[in-house]
């Protein structure tokens, strides 16, 4: 029987490692937030980052999930220092050279309000006199710091990056610092975004 796996969502707060051991004192983990044994994040999310983290015991999705060829997109609303121009999205929506690496193209739009979201805690530091903004950033890859890269190759450091979804998945409904377990129909899209279907899905046939 393959109905041991779980899958689970949970929105990680600022400066907790997306990891369940302890590396140092300064950093919380996953284990202060999910009573889950045996599970582990598919990809990663920095200790300085905020947002969507897909947890799994299911070792062949997960593989296949943080695989560069799977392609899914991740979105993320990205608080930037000063207001970024049309010149500086087009260069984040084409590609941009990060660490001898060009970025694939990406999906950028400049937010007109800033996003309903919980206040972080430490807060960002303002630089005073120097506005702030937002975008909305989908890619379809995932280096290391690689959105926090891109802004700053453009001239617009990030202040702060939540990411919102992950493929079809959202942060609808989780608060900050909680967790669940996927449903029945999030689960199913798995069965047509991955290959090999059959045998990573096969609990749900």
């Amino acid at each position: 029987m393959a109905n041991h796996y779980r899958y689970i969502i949970f929105y990680k707060p600022y400066g907790v490692l997306s990891q369940f051991t302890q590396e140092t004192p300064k950093h919380r983990t996953l284990k202060e937030y999910i009573p889950v044994p045996d599970i582990y994040p598919v990809g990663r999310l920095d200790w300085d980052s905020e947002g969507l983290l897909l947890l799994t015991n299911d070792g062949q999705l997960q593989h296949r999930l943080a695989h560069p060829r799977f392609g899914h997109e991740r979105t993320y609303w990205v608080q930037v220092e000063r207001v970024p121009d049309v010149d500086a999205i087009n260069k984040l929506e084409t590609g941009v050279n990060i660490q001898n690496y060009r970025t694939q193209p990406a999906k950028v739009r400049l937010l007109l309000e800033p996003p309903d979201l919980p206040e972080r805690h430490p807060p960002i530091r303002f630089r005073q006199n120097i506005p702030t903004a937002w975008l909305e950033m989908t890619l379809t890859e995932g280096k290391n710091r690689q959105v926090r890269r891109m802004t700053a190759a453009v001239g617009f450091p990030t202040l702060r990056l939540v990411r919102v979804s992950i493929a079809h998945l959202s942060l609808n409904g989780l608060q900050l610092g909680e967790w669940r377990d996927l449903m029945p129909s999030e689960l199913k899209f798995w069965r047509h975004s991955t290959k090999n279907h059959q045998q990573i899905c096969q609990y749900l046939i």
